[in-house]
C-alpha cells in the first residue's frame, strides 16, 4: 500500500486532533475539571479563559447526566489538544510537571492511533457488513477517556503490529511451566487441562509441545502449557523470570497454529483460524486507561469458579434462561503462574504480581442462532468520515421506525441486567466493550451477550437469600458494594457510560429527541419493575430511578488521584459531586 501523500497524513492529523480537542473539552467540562462559561447572548457558545493573554472558545450542546457535546470545527483560536495541556495544565487544570509530561505522550500516541483509523476508515455501511472480530479493528476506543489510547510501554512499531486498529492478526507463542510454579483452574467440563488443550491445540501442535519439553530433559507430563503475548515476553517475562528460565521452570515453546486478533481491551484475542475456539486473555503490562493491563492472580485463579456461579444462576432461572437468553461468555479456564518474590511481598506495585497467566473464554460464535450477528454495544457509537452514523445505518436495514428500534434495543440490554440487579444483588459492568448486542438477520436487536465476568462483576454488600449459595471462591474474590451504589454499574457503565454519547447521536441521526430516547429507558425499568412485582422491595434498595447519582470520573483519576505513578493496588474510579439522573426527571 502507498503511503499517503504529506498533505494528506497532515489533513488527517488536524482533524483528528481537533476532534480529540472536542472531547476533551467535552468530558473535562462533565467531570468539572474546567468549567466553561457563557460567551454572549448565544446559548450554544462557551468561553475558556486559560491564560492571560489566551481564551479558548467553542460551541457545545448540553445533555443528560450533565453531558456536553462539544462542535470540533468551533473550538479557536486553536484546534491542538497538545497545545491546550500546555497552555492549561498548570493555570486551569492545575497539574503536576510529571501528570503534563506523561498526559502529552499518551495524547500524543492516542492521536497518533487515531489518525492511524482516520487513514484507513470505512463507511459505515462497510461496517455494517464486517463480522464481529474485524469491526473490533474499526473502534474508535473508550468514548469516555481521552487518552483511551496511551499504551504506555509500546513503541510505535509494537502498536502497528499488536494495537486493534492494525487489524493484523497474528500467531501466538506459548510456554511450558511447570506445575510446581503454575496452577490450572477449569469448570467441570475442563476438570484436567488435558481436555482444554485437547480442544484448543491439534495434535501436532500438542506433539510438537510435548517434544519441547522433553529435548530440555524434562518430563512433559510436568508441565502445564499457555499462550503468551510476544511483547509481554521480551518486556517482562524474558527478564523477571530469568532464574525459572535458567533452571527449567518455564521453557519456551513454539506458536500454536492459529491466528489471532487482539480485541478493543488489547490484551484479549479472538480466534480467526478457527471462531468456535475460546478467547484468550493475556497480561500485557502496558498502562492503557486507568490500569497496567495485567492479570491479577486471585482473580485469574478465580475466573472458572465465578463464571460456575454466575452460569448456575442464569441456569436455574427461566427469566434469564428462557425469555431473556441472555448469553454469558464464561471464563472457563485459567492458569496463573505466580513470580516467586513479588507476589509475596507486600507493598510491591500491583504490575509485577499481574505478569503470568491466562483465561480461556467461551468464544460466541457457537451460541449464536442461525441469522443471528454480533456486535460490541460500542460499534453504535460509530460514525464515518461522511458523517454517516452506524446506528442509523442498522435502523435503515432493519425497516423500523426509529424509535421502535430503540425500544428493541433496550428490550434486549436491560431486563436481563436489571434481574440480576433486582434478583440477585449482582451486577456486570455493561460498558460498549463488555455488552455484546446479538441481532437478528434483519439487524433488530433481539439479546444480550456478555463477558469479563470475573473482573466485573460486583456483589451487594448487603446480604441476600440469593447469596446463600455461593461458593467461598467466589464471595472471596468478588467486589461488594453498598446497594445504593451498585446501581452506578448500570448507570456509570451504561447510561452514562454509553447512552450519554447515543442518544444525541440518535437525536441527530434518528429524529428522536433526548428527552424521548431516555423516556424509552426508563419505561423498559417500569416493564420489568411490573413483571415481577414480588421484587418492589429490592426496587427501593437498588433505586435507579433516583433523583440524582454521584459523578463518576475517570479522567480524574489520572489527573488528580493517581496521575503515574505506581500504587499496590488497582485504582477506581473517582467520584465527584453528582449529576440529575434523567430517568428520575421524566
Amino acid at each position: 500500500m502507498q503511503p499517503s501523500p504529506p498533505q494528506h497524513r497532515q489533513d488527517t492529523w488536524h482533524r483528528a486532533a481537533r476532534r480529540l480537542l472536542a472531547k476533551m473539552l467535552a468530558e473535562f467540562a462533565y467531570e468539572e475539571v474546567i468549567r466553561p462559561e457563557p460567551d454572549g447572548a448565544d446559548p450554544l457558545a462557551y468561553r475558556l479563559p486559560v491564560t492571560d493573554s489566551t481564551t479558548y472558545r467553542f460551541r457545545a450542546r448540553r445533555g443528560a447526566y450533565g453531558h456536553w457535546c462539544v462542535d470540533p470545527d468551533s473550538i479557536t483560536p486553536s484546534a491542538d489538544p497538545l497545545q491546550f495541556v500546555a497552555l492549561a495544565h498548570d493555570t486551569v487544570l492545575g497539574l503536576t510537571g510529571d501528570t503534563t509530561g506523561h498526559l502529552i505522550r499518551e495524547l500524543t500516541a492516542t492521536l497518533a492511533a487515531d489518525t492511524r483509523l482516520d487513514t484507513a476508515a470505512a463507511s459505515v455501511t462497510d461496517l455494517a457488513d464486517l463480522g464481529y472480530a474485524d469491526l473490533e479493528g474499526h473502534q474508535t476506543g473508550h468514548p469516555w477517556i481521552v487518552v483511551n489510547k496511551g499504551r504506555i510501554g509500546f513503541s510505535a512499531r509494537d502498536a502497528a503490529r499488536w494495537a486493534p486498529e492494525a487489524r493484523a492478526p497474528q500467531r501466538l507463542p506459548w510456554l511450558a511451566v511447570h506445575r510446581d510454579a503454575a496452577q490450572y483452574q477449569g469448570v467441570p467440563a475442563l476438570a484436567t487441562p488435558d481436555r482444554l488443550y485437547a480442544e484448543e491445540l491439534s495434535s501436532e501442535t500438542r506433539a510438537a509441545f510435548a517434544r519441547t519439553v522433553a529435548e530440555h530433559h524434562r518430563d512433559p507430563a510436568d508441565y502445564l502449557w499457555l499462550p503468551v503475548h510476544p511483547w509481554q515476553w521480551d518486556e517482562n517475562i524474558a527478564q523477571l523470570f530469568a532464574p525459572q528460565i535458567v533452571e527449567g521452570t518455564i521453557i519456551q515453546l513454539p506458536e500454536d497454529e492459529d491466528f489471532r486478533l487482539p480485541q478493543q481491551s488489547i490484551r484479549t484475542f479472538l480466534n480467526t483460524s478457527r471462531p468456535r475456539a475460546r478467547t484468550v486473555k493475556l497480561p500485557l503490562s502496558i498502562l492503557n486507561t486507568l490500569v497496567w493491563r495485567g492479570l491479577p492472580t486471585e482473580r485469574t485463579r478465580a475466573a472458572p469458579a465465578v463464571t460456575g456461579w454466575v452460569h448456575a444462576l442464569r441456569d436455574a432461572d427461566p427469566f434469564l434462561r428462557d425469555e431473556t437468553r441472555v448469553v454469558l461468555l464464561g471464563e472457563t479456564a485459567s492458569i496463573t503462574v505466580e513470580h516467586p518474590l513479588y507476589d509475596r511481598l507486600p507493598g510491591v506495585p500491583y504490575q509485577y504480581r499481574e505478569l503470568l497467566g491466562c483465561i480461556w473464554r467461551e468464544p460466541l460464535a457457537p451460541q449464536l442462532d442461525s441469522g443471528e450477528r454480533a456486535r460490541t454495544l460500542a460499534a453504535l457509537l460509530l460514525t464515518d468520515s461522511r458523517g454517516g452514523s452506524f446506528t442509523a445505518e442498522l435502523v435503515r436495514r432493519s425497516g423500523l421506525a426509529p424509535a421502535v428500534w430503540l425500544r428493541r434495543l433496550f428490550a434486549a440490554l436491560l431486563p436481563p441486567l436489571l434481574h440480576f440487579l433486582y434478583r440477585y444483588g449482582t451486577v456486570f459492568s455493561p460498558h460498549g466493550e463488555n455488552a455484546i448486542v446479538v441481532f437478528d438477520d434483519q439487524d433488530v436487536p433481539v439479546r444480550l451477550a456478555m463477558k469479563d465476568f470475573v473482573d466485573d462483576v460486583n456483589v451487594s454488600a448487603e446480604r441476600l437469600p440469593e447469596h446463600a449459595a455461593m461458593p467461598e471462591d467466589v464471595r472471596t474474590v468478588l467486589l461488594t458494594e453498598p446497594p445504593a451504589f451498585l446501581t452506578q454499574f448500570i448507570h456509570s457503565g451504561l447510561f452514562v457510560g454509553v447512552f450519554r454519547y447515543l442518544a444525541p447521536l440518535c437525536a441527530q441521526h434518528l429524529g428522536v429527541a433526548e428527552d424521548q430516547f431516555w423516556s424509552l429507558v426508563r419505561d423498559e425499568i417500569l416493564v420489568h419493575h411490573a413483571r415481577f412485582p414480588e421484587l418492589k422491595d429490592r426496587y427501593d434498595t437498588f433505586d435507579l430511578l433516583t433523583p440524582r447519582i454521584e459523578r463518576l470520573c475517570l479522567n480524574r483519576n489520572r489527573l488528580y488521584l493517581d496521575g503515574y505513578r505506581d500504587r499496590p493496588e488497582r485504582p477506581h474510579a473517582a467520584v465527584h459531586g453528582t449529576v440529575p439522573n434523567p430517568l428520575n426527571q421524566l
